[in-house]
């Protein structure tokens, strides 16, 4: 094995390859072969999938330099070194089935990667620094140990398939609902309890998946006409019981703590608090351009940064808000889904159970509601779901 493993590599030495193949080697550790003298510069695409690899060198960036895609599927590696981030080329990463407890902060510097696997794994978080990965398309972080996902994710502006399919998830983050390009997302067998109020509001997001998430009840509206897979959700007390009408207290479990009153059809007056917040929202989000557009260009790494220079610029009273509150700004908690109205402080809440739908016969075993998140008992009053 060993002596046809050196000829293999010294055939793509001589030959230059740009793929080289090195799955099924029963190799233990990383062959030096790759490493001596310049290694292979020009080394774009190198596949070690199914041996029993427990580390990565320091110095695989210095000598596979060119890397475009890695694959090393089902080995035994613990951790990736800090300077698997000088790979500056790498397309693709895939290190599914292994046994990774971390991931190194590192792993934000691969400005280029696109598809990133890591699914059956040990993780147990992902650091923050992977929201600078602005060219990301694929993550799968299916069969780890998360408890949470990132806020930052919302900053791979190019993502479109997340899949964290069994983990120990307890809440989407409403962040992810900004994800512009974001057309299928797989949450399947967590401990959901709640969905983003803004969940299926982007055109761009067609596929939903969160099957077997049992405390789940409650699926926004904006769902209704998308692909959904809810089996399994909602049976833990055996869900929801009644007709369609505004939301019973299950439907509502999680949600998040800034909404401090759930409105019913008989308020007439939103809470003043409320719409002092729309009202700010209203002059964050339409900050004059100048003669050469906008003043000031918000971006997702600066939340907030706006209404800061507002405030500077003397164009409201000088004030001072909490992180807090420029936060929720940046990312309100949901959007009525009647008028698109931003909602702060407040939601008007409205069930339609799925047995009720024309759904009904595509979604058998589950007892889930949609539930329309309105801004006022007039939106609540008028919403359709069909419509």
């Amino acid at each position: 094995m060993a002596t046809e493993l050196h000829e293999t590599i010294f055939v793509a030495k001589q030959e230059r390859h740009k793929n080289l193949f090195l799955n099924y080697k029963n190799l233990n550790i990383f062959p030096v072969e790759l490493l001596k003298d310049e290694g292979l510069l020009f080394l774009e695409r190198l596949y070690m999938k199914r041996n029993s690899l427990t580390c990565l060198p320091d110095n695989l960036a210095q000598k596979l330099p060119n890397l475009i895609e890695l694959y090393l599927h089902s080995n035994n590696i613990v951790i990736i070194p800090e300077a698997i981030g000088n790979l500056a080329r790498l397309q693709s990463l895939d290190l599914s089935d292994n046994a990774l407890q971390l991931l190194c902060p590192d792993i934000g510097r691969l400005r280029a990667l696109r598809h990133l696997r890591l699914s059956n794994n040990r993780l147990k978080y992902l650091p923050p620094e992977i929201g600078d990965l602005q060219e990301l398309e694929t993550l799968d972080v299916a069969m780890n140990q998360l408890m949470s996902l990132p806020d930052r994710l919302h900053r791979c502006v190019s993502l479109q398939n997340l899949t964290a399919d069994h983990n120990l998830l307890g809440r989407v983050p409403r962040q992810l609902c900004w994800l512009p390009r974001l057309n299928q997302l797989s949450m399947a067998a967590n401990r959901l309890t709640f969905l983003p109020l803004d969940l299926g509001r982007s055109r761009e997001l067609q596929f939903v998946f969160v099957d077997n998430n049992v405390e789940l009840k409650g699926l926004p509206s904006y769902l209704y006409n998308k692909v959904i897979g809810c089996s399994g959700c909602g049976l833990s007390l055996g869900g929801l019981e009644g007709a369609a009408g505004e939301a019973s207290g299950e439907a509502l479990v999680g949600l998040p703590a800034e909404v401090k009153v759930i409105g019913s059809k008989a308020d007439g007056v939103v809470p003043l608090e409320e719409l002092a917040m729309r009202t700010l929202h209203r002059f964050y989000r339409h900050w004059p351009a100048g003669e050469d557009g906008p003043r000031h260009t918000l971006t997702p790494s600066r939340p907030g940064a706006k209404l800061r220079l507002i405030l500077d610029l003397g164009l409201l009273p000088p004030i001072a808000l909490p992180k807090s509150l420029l936060d929720l700004l940046q990312f309100p908690v949901g959007h009525c889904h009647r008028c698109s109205q931003a909602m702060f402080t407040i939601i008007y809440p409205k069930r339609f159970p799925l047995r009720d739908t024309a759904l009904a016969g595509v979604h058998r075993r589950t007892t889930v509601s949609f539930v329309a998140y309105c801004c006022s008992s007039r939106c609540l009053q008028t919403f359709d779901l069909q419509g």
